[in-house]
């Protein structure tokens, strides 16, 4: 479901599975799908509209027979990238109807993929504005980590043992630094381990350093690069930006022209007016690579990275043919799970069914990834407009007073995740 441009597909296929049906709904990518996997049957309408029976019609398997249900619900409402609407977004329930098609389908293991924001997202959420002293406490479900926890709670009603982890594209051999959340789902109590990273930053570990850009792109004909070109502007405040920069290697004087509105605002902003550097892996990529907000402009040349770098940052094949307008295009790619991060999942639900490392409870959460539970330990449950932002002022008694009433974000998440006996990370 939610199959895109078959990123975690392909991913899955590395693995060793097989797709036997797809549900896509936006037309250019039912295109590239066909395009490319002529041999897979695509149910191109919205999820909402499809019903479980139709799915094993097309695919042929019957009730508790298919071995992976796999998915990515719409995910810009979690984003930190958008304006975090969160469950308050249609896009943000489409997770429900994933469900609904494990509830029904009933396979062995499901797969479900989304953003880095979905542990830090609200149910529904409260402008910053109207966050401080002079203004209501938040309620519960105005919490950060409140629609991970809905979540999980809606998962564990299917009866599956869960996992969990999040997972880093550049530990497993992707030029790009890209985190995903990904639930795997075990309906008989198998339990699941994800394989241990193949790569690691500088080497660490006596394990190969991350891949990089210039990795990457080794070998790759381009010789009529297709990309957005930018405009006369843009070019402009680029040209003085050196490899691997950003808008902070402007002349400080002309910073808030550059930024404009976002001058005022706060928070890194590292994605304005960026260039790449051959030496890194790429930031995880986006669908406007042309906007001064998301540039991800080429190490040497006056351009974003065209659609077959993209492409081969992402690990699509060479050949892998991309339908649409060239903005289509790179929504396509950057809304795509690079492949070798969605042969994580593949790879430890493969193990899962060759070895048995003992038995899950029914409707447990799983994580052995300390390092992770140890953050959403001790995450916040909210964060301030800085001073100068907020719409009230007040002193800083005042301010610890009122975030005296947000609640530790562990009683919401930690509180269901079972006890591990597994390795740590």
């Amino acid at each position: 479901m939610f199959s895109g441009a078959l990123g975690l597909d392909l991913g899955l296929e590395a693995a060793g599975f097989r797709i036997v049906a797809a549900v896509e709904s936006n037309p250019r990518a039912v295109r590239t799908i066909r395009r490319n996997r002529p041999a897979i049957p695509v149910i191109d309408r919205k999820i909402e509209d499809v019903a479980s029976d139709e799915l094993l019609d097309v695919a042929g398997i019957h009730v508790g027979n298919v071995t992976v249900v796999s998915g990515g619900p719409s995910c810009q409402s979690f984003s930190t990238a958008g304006s975090r609407r969160s469950l308050d977004d249609p896009r943000g329930t489409l997770f429900r109807h994933f469900v609904r098609v494990v509830t029904e389908v009933k396979p062995r293991f499901f797969v479900m993929e989304n953003v880095r924001g979905i542990l830090s997202a609200a149910i529904r959420h409260r402008s910053l504005a109207e966050r401080g002293p002079g203004f209501p406490p938040l309620e519960p479900d105005e919490l950060y980590g409140s629609a991970f926890s809905m979540i999980l709670a809606e998962l564990q009603a299917t009866g599956y043992s869960l996992f969990f982890d999040l997972l880093n594209a550049a530990d497993y051999g992707v030029a790009q630094r890209r985190e995903r959340l990904v639930v795997i789902g075990s309906r008989d109590g198998q339990r699941v381990v994800f394989p241990r990273p193949t790569h690691a930053k500088d080497g660490a570990g006596s394990l190969p350093a991350w891949r990089t850009l210039r990795h990457a792109l080794e070998g790759l004909e381009d010789h009529c690069p297709l990309f957005t070109p930018l405009p006369p502007s843009k070019r402009a405040v680029m040209a003085e930006v050196p490899m691997g920069g950003n808008w902070r290697d402007i002349p400080v004087e002309r910073h808030e022209q550059v930024l404009g509105r976002a001058f005022h605002s706060w928070g890194g902003r590292t994605g304005f007016y960026r260039r790449l550097t051959w030496e890194e892996p790429t930031p995880a990529l986006t669908t406007r690579p042309d906007s001064k907000a998301t540039m991800l402009c080429h190490p040497t040349e006056l351009r974003p990275l065209s659609i077959r770098e993209y492409a081969r940052v992402q690990q699509f094949p060479d050949d892998w043919a991309f339908e649409g307008s060239v903005r289509q295009q790179y929504e396509q790619i950057g809304n795509a799970v690079p492949v070798g991060l969605g042969r994580v999942p593949g790879e430890a639900i493969r193990l899962a069914l060759k070895h048995v490392v003992g038995k899950a409870e029914p409707g447990a959460v799983y994580c052995d990834n300390v390092d992770l539970l140890r953050r959403l330990a001790h995450g916040r449950g909210t964060v301030l407009n800085p001073p100068r932002m907020r719409a009230q002022g007040a002193d800083l008694a005042t301010t610890r007073s009122w975030m005296q009433g947000v609640h530790d974000r562990r009683g919401q998440i930690l509180d269901v995740v079972a006890p591990w006996s597994g390795r740590p990370r």
